[in-house]
């Protein structure tokens, strides 16, 4: 037998897939969003029970969202009203999540994964749509004077919060809805709020997975590395290609991994 052969043999193919997928959800996260996508299955697949993949999933993207901040800093400071009770919202929410989650038994969530898969995919499927109308509506109330109320707003990010600190997946494109339908008008305006509440509602769930000890270091270390390259390499890549063709591809995956999961599952 050859080296190459045995090396072929003792190699672990799931390793190899998780770099990929932990490379390839980078790079989507960085253009188009959807990263869990991938990860999260390939998580599953290292033989990780179903609450210890999505924690180790959630601790492995969390860095490349947090340069997400730097990028927003001075649209951030500008609305630093209403970026602290947006981020308040983002804490407690994204931490309700994470505690519902670390109390929710294994089979439940694995039962509930094709179905937050699915979930999943359909809001990014509706993403488009749905961004084009908000892009009329804001058109149609240009002039407009009502302020945006501040409570509800408040409440419902807590809601999706508490998702994203559960499952996450999609929930950036909720948040975007959720601010323009409540009178948002300024797109940097909008995206500097999301990016505060994501940052902070995957941050606190983040910390709360490392210190219920649900995270496997070993395979969230090599997933960061390889995530922060992709979305670091993802640049060019961007350019290249045309963004509807990206979310398609993000929305076929999310659906064949809901699929997958549906059949695979008991």
């Amino acid at each position: 037998m050859t080296p190459l052969s045995s090396l072929v043999l003792l190699m672990d193919w799931h390793w190899l897939w998780l770099s990929v997928a932990a490379f390839l959800a980078g790079v989507l996260n960085a253009v188009a969003g959807g990263g869990s996508f991938l990860l999260f299955p390939a998580m599953l697949g290292m033989k990780m029970l179903p609450v210890q993949a999505n924690a180790t999933n959630t601790v492995a993207l969390w860095p490349g969202q947090l340069t997400s901040v730097a990028a927003y800093r001075d649209d951030i400071r500008k609305n630093s009203r209403l970026a602290l009770p947006m981020g308040l919202a983002g804490l407690l929410g994204g931490a309700a999540g994470a505690v519902v989650l670390l109390n929710t038994p294994q089979m439940t969530f694995l039962h509930l994964v094709p179905w937050l898969l699915l979930v999943a995919a359909s809001i990014f499927a509706l993403s488009g749509p749905v961004s084009r109308w908000l892009v009329r509506r804001r058109g149609a109330i240009v002039g407009a004077t009502h302020p945006p109320r501040l409570l509800y707003v408040f409440l419902s990010t807590i809601f999706v919060c508490f998702y994203i600190g559960y499952f996450g997946a999609g929930a950036g494109f909720l948040l975007i809805t959720l601010l323009s339908l409540f009178g948002f008008q300024d797109l940097n305006e909008i995206n500097a709020l999301k990016v505060v509440s994501t940052t902070l509602a995957n941050g606190i769930a983040f910390v709360i997975f490392v210190f219920n000890g649900q995270v496997v270091r070993r395979y969230c270390l090599l997933a960061m590395v390889t995530c922060a390259v992709g979305g670091y390499t993802s640049a060019r890549f961007a350019r290249m290609v045309p963004q509807p063709i990206l979310r398609g591809l993000v929305v076929f995956i999310g659906f064949s991994m809901a699929a997958w999961f549906f059949w695979r599952n008991p």
